[in-house]
């Protein structure tokens, strides 16, 4: 249907304008057919289901599909698909041949008559139009790229199918003039030309004038070419402004979020030509820049929060996917755990070098490593190393104490930090954890050779009630030595029992 529509639109304005025996069987072939189809579409409106904007619902009710059909497109689909032409044609003959007074000027009026009638179904553009809006909006739905190019290709397409109307009628209105002397048709000896000819030159003299380039072959001199012109010259300004308006709007939607980027950081660049950073600093700001935004800008926080809390928890775990695949403290916990976990995280990047944690200051948040590296160093200068689905800074936020190691970065790391504000609730609203994170805690402070009383006692006071036993063993030499570092952990709870068989080789500091 859709290119029945585009191919009446091109093919009925040359047609009339162009070609004399317009009423020959092909052409009545043609039409028959097309109107045919557009009456039937006309009835299937009435059988087609509206959607109801303020609701999203769609309306199957007869009687308001029809009500609504009635009120806004129903006059203008039936004008354009009713063969009127044909039935002024028809009925005026006959009377004419029934009253014996048929000649040939006569005829001739009628044929011009009839087609200046024909015209009117070259308003079938008003359903083309619906058709193509229907199409964005799917587009638009699916795939933002596909929709930008959809819109821009109907704006181009819109833009020559007025050129080619607007070529046809320079045309036309000599010809239904019996192309007088002073017109363009006549002055350039076109009038017995083929139709291929008349209707380049027509397009060249429209495009010339939609474009206000000049006025074709020659300036306009009689009254008709000189407001044919004008018209053609308003048209043209009018759609010409309509088109640089909605492709540039076009153009700065099409990646917005990679032209914010740009926009943050010019005002970074200017930021360090303000204060005369050095270049290596420059370099340094550049490169974070590239790493954690990637060219392109979302105010996340900002979508996430204009979302329901369902729909924000599924795109908070699909973003995070492989944090909770790579982390055994996810892949062993409760979901709901590590839903409150996820929807609280705050990602942030890091470049090689940067020192996450510094050992001895006040920690107001954990860290879990989404991709990359970092070295656990203590007083000692003991390195130990840390990579993807590990989790540090902890110990701090258990005991409300100082840092007991320094974390540096090795490579660029994607890492999302927990406050001690959202640690806390989390373990408020699971318990359980915050025994397995102690007793995880404790076992690496042993590694290390540190030792917290707060741990321990709080420890072993959850313990007493929920079944876990911490043994503190620190005679017989055997301090520091053991995979638990002379602590034994007996933990009655398969989740908290699990959590220290994966994280053999994750307890880390601090």
């Amino acid at each position: 249907m859709l290119f029945m529509m585009m191919g009446n639109l091109i093919i009925l304005p040359v047609g009339i304008t162009f070609f004399e025996n317009e009423h020959s069987l092909s052409w009545i072939a043609f039409n028959v057919v097309s109107d045919t189809l557009f009456l039937a579409d006309l009835v299937f409106n009435f059988r087609t289901g509206i959607l109801k904007e303020d609701s999203g619902e769609i309306i199957l009710d007869p009687m308001a599909i029809r009500s609504n059909y009635l009120k806004t497109w129903f006059v203008v689909d039936f004008v354009s698909s009713i063969p009127v032409d044909y039935i002024f044609l028809v009925a005026d003959l006959e009377y004419l041949m029934d009253s014996e007074l048929y000649r040939t000027a006569r005829a001739l009026r009628i044929f011009r008559f009839t087609k200046i009638l024909s015209l009117l179904r070259l308003l079938r553009l008003s359903r083309l139009i619906r058709y193509i809006h229907q199409w964005e909006e799917i587009f638009h739905m699916t795939y933002d790229l596909a929709s930008a190019v959809v819109r821009i290709v109907n704006l181009i397409g819109m833009m020559l199918l007025l050129c080619h109307w607007d070529g046809c009628l320079q045309f036309l209105v000599p010809m239904l003039q019996d192309f007088p002397e002073d017109c363009w048709v006549a002055k350039n000896h076109m009038v017995n030309q083929t139709w291929s000819v008349q209707y380049s030159y027509a397009l060249f003299k429209a495009m010339s004038h939609m474009l206000c380039i000049g006025y074709g072959a020659q300036a306009p001199q009689s009254m008709t070419d000189v407001w044919l012109t004008m018209l053609s010259m308003i048209v043209g300004a009018t759609c010409y402004a309509m088109f640089l308006g909605h492709a540039t709007t076009l153009v700065q939607s099409l990646d917005s979020s990679r032209r914010q980027y740009q926009e943050k950081y010019k005002q970074v660049e200017e930021y360090m030509s303000f204060h005369k950073l050095p270049s290596d600093m420059r370099q340094k700001i550049h490169e974070y820049y590239e790493h954690r935004y990637q060219g392109k800008m979302f105010y996340e926080d900002s979508i996430l929060g204009e979302l329901s809390d369902p729909l924000k928890e599924e795109i908070v775990s699909f973003n995070c996917r492989n944090l909770v695949a790579n982390m055994p403290l996810f892949a062993n916990a409760d979901p709901n755990f590590v839903l409150t976990v996820l929807t609280k995280l705050h990602f942030e990047v890091f470049q090689p070098g940067d020192l996450i944690i510094r050992e001895g200051t006040v920690g107001y948040k954990m860290f879990f490593i989404q991709h990359g590296c970092v070295s656990v160093i203590t007083r000692g200068n003991k390195e130990t190393k840390l990579s993807d689905g590990s989790y540090f800074g902890e110990i701090c936020l258990l005991t409300k104490g100082r840092r007991t190691a320094s974390v540096r970065a090795d490579t660029y790391c994607r890492l999302y930090s927990l406050s001690v504000d959202s640690f806390n609730e989390v373990l408020e609203e699971h318990p359980l954890m915050r025994q397995a994170f102690e007793t995880v805690a404790v076992d690496r402070l042993d590694r290390i050779g540190k030792r917290s009383s707060v741990l321990l006692r709080q420890t072993s006071q959850r313990g007493a009630v929920s079944g876990i036993r911490v043994v503190n063993d620190t005679g017989g030499g055997n301090k520091g030595g053991g995979a638990g570092g002379g602590t034994e952990v007996w933990v009655d709870r398969l989740v908290v029992g699990h959590l220290l068989v994966k994280y053999k080789h994750h307890l880390l500091p601090p």
